[in-house]
C-alpha cells in the first residue's frame, strides 16, 4: 500500500507536494564521551550500538518533527542523532511544513497537553480537517525517503497525524511526546481526545515522564526516556569566563565591549565559527556590568516558561539587591517556525517591563537572540549561562527543560519550578533548588539564597555537573532508544484504544 492510498483525505488547495526540510546531521564519534563516562561505560555502549546496527540491517531510522532550529526538541535531535550516526546507525531527520493555521492548532494542543487553556480555540472537526490536510500534504515526500520495514519516530503533536499513514505503509512507528502534565485536567484530556485517533496506530509510545502518558496507553508499550545534552556542541562546549564576557560584550548583553571577541565556537560539522551578530535588547540604560551578579532565564518565549513571572518575582522581592541584574533571553520571535505565540508572549513581557519602576527596570533586560545561524545562537546562550550567577527556569509546566541540564553541566546553580521533567533533573538542595513556580516570594527567596552565598552556589554547581555526567549524556539516551527500536521492529501490535470509548469511535 502506498502512502497516498493509505490515507485518503483531500489535498490542500493546489494539490502540490509540500517540501520537507531535510536537516543535515554530522556524524560524531561516541568515543569522544570516554573522557567523561570512562572505559567501562563506553564498552557497554559499544555492545548496545553493535546490536542495534545488526537489528537495523539496512533500515533507516527517520525522525520527524516540526522545526530544524529553535526549541528543545530541535536541539536534542541535533546532538543525539549526530552520536547515532557516529555509532553507525543510518538515522535521518526531516522537519514538516505547515501554514499558520496548522501551527496555531498544534500550539493549542501543545498548551493543553501542559494543562493550560492555550488560545481558547476549538479542537473540533474543522481543526481535524486542517491538521490532516497539512500532514497529508507532507506525506508524499516521506514516501520517497522510506521503505516498508524502516522506523519512523514522530515527535510531538505536530507529527502525530502521520502515524496512521506510515503504519499502513509497513513502517515501524514510534511516537515520542516531549510534553505533558503530571495531573490530567479538562484541558489535557481535550488534547488527548484530539490526538487519540492518530497515535492509536503506533507500536510504541515514548514519554519523558510516565505521568505524562494518557491512561489508555498500554503499560507494555509505554517507555520512559529522559532527554540528554551534548557536552561538546556549541551550546555546551567549554568556555572561560573571559571568553564568555567577550562574547556577551560583543552581543550587547554585557557592558564595556563592542569589539569582536577573541573566541570561536565549534559548528555541527566540526569547523570553527565566530560571533558576527548582536542580540536585540530592550533595556533602560547600559547592559549589566561584567562584574554584576546576574540572574538568567534563557528559554523560548512560551507562556509555560513564565518569563513575566520571573520578572515579577525579581521586581517585587529582590528590589533591595540593587547591584543584581536579570536577563530574560529567548530566540528571535521570527526564528522559530512552529511557535506562533512567541511574539505575543514577548509583547506581554515588554508591557510588564514598561510598567516597572525605573530603578528596577534599569536592572531588567529582555533579549532576543538572533537565529539566522543556529550554532552562533547556541554559542551566545552558552556564554550567557556560563556568566550567570544563577540560572532560573520558573516554568509552570515543563516536559523536560534542557536549559536546566545545560546550566547544571556548566556548574551553574539552578532555581527552577518543581514541575514535570525538571524534578527528574534537580535533587532539591543538592543539585539546585526546586520551588512552587506559582509562589513568587519563595522563588525569589531561593534566588536570594544562591546570590548571597557563593560557597553554597559552588557546591550546588559541582553536584549538578556530576549529575549530568551520571544521568543525562548520549550513551544512556541512545541505549534506551536502541531498546525501543528493537521492540518496534519485533512487534506487530493492534492499535491502542481507550477502554472507556466504544471501538467504533
Amino acid at each position: 500500500m502506498t502512502l497516498g492510498e493509505a490515507w485518503r483525505v483531500p489535498r490542500i488547495k493546489g494539490g502540490s507536494i509540500v517540501k520537507l526540510q531535510e536537516v543535515d546531521i554530522q556524524a560524531v564519534e561516541p568515543h569522544r564521551l570516554a573522557q567523561l563516562i570512562g572505559a567501562e561505560r563506553l564498552a557497554r555502549f559499544d555492545e548496545v550500538a553493535s546490536a542495534a546496527r545488526d537489528a537495523l540491517a539496512g533500515r533507516i531510522v527517520l525522525n520527524v518533527n516540526s522545526t530544524a532550529a529553535g526549541g528543545g526538541v530541535a536541539e536534542l535531535l541535533q546532538g543525539l542523532l549526530a552520536y547515532a550516526r557516529g555509532a553507525g546507525v543510518d538515522t535521518r531527520w526531516v522537519a514538516i511544513n505547515g501554514d499558520p493555521r496548522f501551527f496555531a492548532i498544534t500550539k493549542r494542543i501543545h498548551n493543553r497537553l501542559y494543562g493550560g487553556a492555550g488560545d481558547g480555540g476549538d479542537l473540533g472537526p474543522a481543526e481535524h480537517r486542517v491538521y490532516e490536510a497539512t500532514l497529508h500534504a507532507n506525506a508524499p515526500e516521506l514516501q520517497i525517503l522510506l521503505r516498508p520495514g524502516d522506523v519512523a519516530i514522530l515527535h510531538d503533536p505536530q507529527t502525530a497525524g502521520l502515524a496512521p499513514v506510515l503504519s499502513a505503509a509497513g513502517l515501524s512507528v514510534v511516537w515520542r511526546c516531549h510534553v505533558g502534565v503530571d495531573v490530567p485536567n479538562d484541558h489535557s484530556r481535550s488534547a488527548w481526545s484530539f490526538l487519540r485517533r492518530y497515535i492509536g496506530h503506533v507500536g510504541s509510545f515514548v514519554f519523558s515522564r510516565a505521568e505524562f502518558a494518557p491512561h489508555w496507553v498500554p503499560e507494555d508499550r509505554l517507555i520512559v526516556i529522559p532527554p540528554s545534552i551534548d557536552p561538546f556542541c556549541a551550546k555546551n562546549e567549554e568556555m572561560t569566563r573571559d571568553q564568555a564576557v567577550g562574547v556577551l560584550q560583543y552581543a550587547g548583553l554585557v557592558d564595556g565591549g563592542g569589539q569582536p571577541p577573541n573566541v570561536s565556537f565549534t559548528r555541527r560539522d566540526g569547523t570553527p565559527g565566530r560571533i558576527n551578530r548582536h542580540a536585540d535588547i530592550l533595556q533602560t540604560g547600559p547592559p549589566p556590568p561584567p562584574d554584576a551578579p546576574l540572574v538568567v532565564q534563557a528559554s523560548r518565549w512560551d507562556v509555560m516558561k513564565d518569563m513575566p513571572g520571573v520578572m515579577r518575582s525579581f521586581a517585587e522581592y529582590l528590589g533591595d539587591l540593587t547591584g543584581v541584574h536579570l536577563v530574560l533571553a529567548g530566540p528571535s520571535v521570527h526564528g522559530v517556525a512552529d511557535d506562533p505565540e512567541a511574539a505575543h508572549v514577548l509583547d506581554g513581557c515588554i508591557r510588564e517591563w514598561r510598567a516597572l519602576p525605573h530603578s528596577t527596570r534599569s536592572r531588567v533586560h529582555l533579549a532576543c537572540i538572533p537565529m539566522a545561524d543556529a550554532d552562533e545562537a547556541a554559542a551566545i546562550v552558552n556564554a550567557l549561562q556560563r556568566h550567570a550567577t544563577v540560572v532560573a527556569q520558573k516554568s509552570i509546566a515543563e516536559g523536560f527543560g534542557l536549559t536546566v541540564a545545560e546550566a547544571m553541566w556548566k556548574e551553574r546553580p539552578v532555581v527552577a519550578g518543581a514541575v514535570g521533567g525538571i524534578v527528574n533533573q534537580i535533587i532539591d538542595g543538592e543539585t539546585g533548588y526546586l520551588v512552587d513556580p506559582h509562589d513568587l516570594e519563595a522563588f525569589a527567596g531561593a534566588l536570594r539564597r544562591v546570590l548571597s552565598d557563593p560557597i553554597e552556589a559552588a557546591r550546588l554547581g559541582r553536584n549538578a555537573r556530576q549529575r549530568v555526567i551520571d544521568e543525562f549524556l548520549a550513551d544512556r539516551h541512545l541505549a534506551q532508544w536502541a531498546s525501543v527500536i528493537g521492540m518496534a521492529l519485533a512487534t506487530d501490535l493492534e492499535p491502542a484504544r481507550d477502554p472507556t470509548v466504544p471501538t467504533d469511535q
